[in-house]
């Protein structure tokens, strides 16, 4: 039994039910929970020392939250499923026939799925820091399971130009100007000659360039920089100068701004690099990464007590401040700890510190899935997100109270992204889920904040909505190709077989899906007061094309978008200082709202018969291996998110998003004969063997072929040839299932 049909079966009255058997040797009882012994002891010894929360009362606040909530949770998930039943049975009544868009639209006004919009509003969510209301910049998601990766990322406020043009294709390697051995002088004039053009455009002088400095001097409140010629020039725009770090006789760093975005000129004669500049700069540093997603759902394997406390544990940290990591690099041994403030001098003499470190939001999961950490009286698992709920704004409390040495919010606040919530009612729930849990754990209501995830097409088409529920907590709105275009196939399932995926980006409903979720964000009142965001660049080594393509989403609009990498932050923040993203909204704003019926454009093929039998197999082989590769990983090692080289050995970065469309796709495919599942398992023992190759440098790898029959490789074939039947086309009930088999 999958865990969705569990879920569903909690319907009947309890009386219907027979209880599973509980073995209480590993669990806690408290109430009528049965909590695994590890994560109480983590509690106790852990999360709420020192923020006056006992853990009897932190057990018994969520088992009177799982009363009210867990019924409620339950019949959402029964909605959506009545829903998608409706919408099948109205395509398959009208299978043969020419698609009526009109009809379709009023049918999905008929069940409740697309609802009228209401009046105009504006969303009213207070205490929320400046990084969220009023600075646009790059912001990355990474799994919060990987404390080093969880340090870099809340690490990457601040990034070395430098090095992320030094070390990336953004630099050619044309002329000598190789990436290899040690420092290479070509290289590194062509990356001093692409930072200072950027300074000469972002931070103009108002005579010279930055070619020509020889000296920056502090004189007063302004900054003077000589030049070769032996004059002096000043900012084009005196106000970009902010300040100064070191001794204002002979400044180490020059603190200036641009679109609310700081940048520092960083000086020392004495450094390889600095010893060559004629006056003396030996990098510019750039603000970053300005916000992180500390991701506790679809980049990360958490199934079992386990998993969820080292997801807990390393959110802790960051919250307390104490975070620490000890690793190998290069042979020697390193400890990474989360960066301290900024210290400057402001330029009317005053101390001045800036953030060392990105705001942090924390990703929960999604109302679907359950976890046995926690079991209910009757032997079920619980909803996770519920258990995400309690632990991740428990462990919030730190952070509120200051008892770290680090602060994240200095305004007070919790962020919670939620994902994967189908329309008004579903993000309700989430909405009294945290009210409930601030009333329990007494903090100040409304400081948990909520952004909203736009993945699911029930959410977009009534998006407005999902904000005026949530208009005093909303700060953030995105949206997501991959989940997005996962549930796209999975809700039109039986309106025919869809487009190749490489077309899909192409189609109308994903520009207006795009537009919309802008329009609708600007319609509401974002602007200076909640984050709009775009999705992933997927290519960690391919930086000079994200380079030349990605400034489209501060012009659409976007004050935030998705990058893999600190590096990849620190060359996405140049598009913001080229783009002023307040501006562009202004513009936005004006335009007429995307087409609704756009978005209503189902993509599938309008003749299938032109696909030839390689063309399929083709789309086939791509999807599959980009299946295989994903998931080896999640099954075998646990690993929820990670850079898999496609069929064409280009790194992507994949997550469970990534693996729902490409499933998705196939069931599709697969549903409407364009192939037969003998095919699909064949291209997958086919695949195998290329994935297996691709993993040969990894000792701790363990092939798929020539058995086949590996926990990794049933699981990729179960949601190729399982995932129309699966809950919205999600992949986690097949690959936590095949998780907790390998691991037992």
């Amino acid at each position: 039994m999958n865990i969705f049909t569990k879920l569903v079966s909690l319907l009947k009255s309890e009386t219907e039910m027979v209880p599973n058997p509980i073995d209480d040797s590993a669990r806690v009882k408290y109430g009528s929970l049965h909590v695994s012994k590890q994560l109480d002891t983590f509690l106790r010894e852990e999360v709420v020392n020192g923020i006056n929360i006992q853990p009897s009362l932190f057990w018994k606040s969520l088992e009177s939250i799982l009363d009210t909530f867990g019924p409620k949770n339950i019949e959402l998930l029964a909605k959506r499923e009545s829903l998608q039943k409706q919408i099948d049975n109205w395509h398959l009544e009208r299978k043969g026939q020419e698609h009526n868009a009109l009809e379709y639209k009023n049918f999905l006004k008929e069940i409740g799925y697309l609802l009228e919009e209401g009046d105009d509003f504006s969303i009213e969510t207070s205490d929320v820091d400046p990084e969220i209301k009023t600075i646009a910049g790059p912001q990355l998601v990474v799994p919060v399971s990987n404390a080093r990766f969880a340090l870099n990322a809340a690490n990457a406020r601040w990034g070395s130009l430098y090095d992320a043009l030094y070390g990336t294709d953004v630099i050619s390697e044309e002329d000598g100007a190789e990436r290899v051995g040690g420092y290479n002088p070509e290289r590194g004039n062509k990356v001093i000659a692409f930072a200072k053009n950027f300074l000469n455009e972002t931070v103009p002088l108002k005579d010279g360039s930055y070619e020509d400095a020889i000296s920056f001097m502090i004189l007063g409140e302004s900054l003077q920089v000589e030049l070769s010629d032996g004059t002096r020039s000043e900012l084009k725009n005196t106000n970009q100068y902010i300040g100064f770090a070191g001794d204002i006789s002979n400044p180490t760093g020059i603190l200036l701004k641009n679109n609310n975005l700081h940048l520092e000129i960083q000086i020392d004669k004495d450094h390889n690099i600095g010893m060559e500049d004629p006056a003396g700069i030996k990098d510019v540093l750039v603000e970053s990464a300005i916000t992180t997603i500390q991701d506790c759902e679809d980049s990360v394997a958490a199934v079992d007590a386990a998993d969820k406390v080292v997801v807990y544990r390393n959110w802790l940290g960051l919250m307390k401040g104490d975070l620490k990591e000890t690793f190998i690099k290069g042979g020697s041994e390193m400890t990474r700890s989360l960066n301290s403030d900024r210290s400057y001098t402001s330029k009317d003499n005053k101390k001045l510190n800036l953030p060392g470190r990105s705001l942090m939001l924390v990703r929960n999961v999604g109302h679907l899935m359950t976890n046995p950490a926690v079991l209910d009286k009757n032997g079920n698992e619980i909803p996770e997100g519920i258990l995400d709920a309690m632990f991740t704004i428990c462990i919030s409390k730190h952070d509120l109270e200051r008892s770290g040495d680090y602060s994240n919010s200095r305004k007070g606040s919790i962020y919670i992204v939620k994902p994967k919530m189908h329309g008004p009612k579903e993000v309700k729930f989430t909405c009294d889920l945290f009210a409930a849990v601030e009333k329990e754990l007494s903090i100040k209501p409304l400081s948990v904040k909520i952004g909203i995830m736009d993945e699911e097409r029930r959410t977009t088409v009534n998006l407005k909505e999902c904000i005026r529920i949530a208009k005093d907590r909303v700060i953030f709105i995105n949206t997501g190709f991959l989940d997005r275009t996962g549930d796209e196939i999975h809700t039109s399932m039986e309106a025919g077989p869809m487009i190749p995926k490489a077309e899909m980006k192409q189609q109308p409903w994903i520009s207006a899906y795009e537009d919309w979720n802008v329009d609708t964000g600007l319609q509401t009142g974002f602007k200076g007061k909640a984050q709009i965001g775009k999705g992933m660049w997927a290519m960690p080594d391919e930086m000079l094309e994200m380079y030349n393509t990605k400034a489209m989403h501060p012009s659409a609009g976007a004050n935030c978008a998705w990058v893999p990498s600190p590096t990849a932050a620190s060359l996405h923040v140049i598009h913001y200082h080229q783009i002023l993203v307040s501006s562009e909204q202004e513009s936005i704003a004006s335009r007429p709202k995307a087409s609704l019926d756009d978005i209503l454009t189902i993509p599938v093929m309008s003749d299938p018969g032109t696909l030839s039998a390689e063309d399929i197999q083709t789309e086939l082989d791509n999807n599959v291996q980009g299946i295989l590769g994903y998931v080896v990983r999640w099954i075998d090692s646990g690993v929820g998110c990670s850079k898999v080289p496609d069929i064409n050995n280009v790194g992507l970065m994949e997550d469970r998003a990534t693996c729902r469309i490409s499933s998705q796709h196939i069931a599709n495919w697969l549903h409407h004969d364009l192939c037969s599942k003998d095919q699909v398992i064949e291209t997958m023992k086919k695949m195998a063997v290329i994935v297996d190759e691709q993993n040969a440098s990894d000792s701790t790898y363990k092939n798929m072929a020539p058995s086949f029959d590996g926990a990794a490789f049933i699981a990729a074939c179960d949601l190729a040839v399982e995932g129309r039947t699966q809950p919205s086309g999600y992949t986690e009930p097949i690959l936590h299932s095949k998780r907790l088999e390998f691991k037992a």
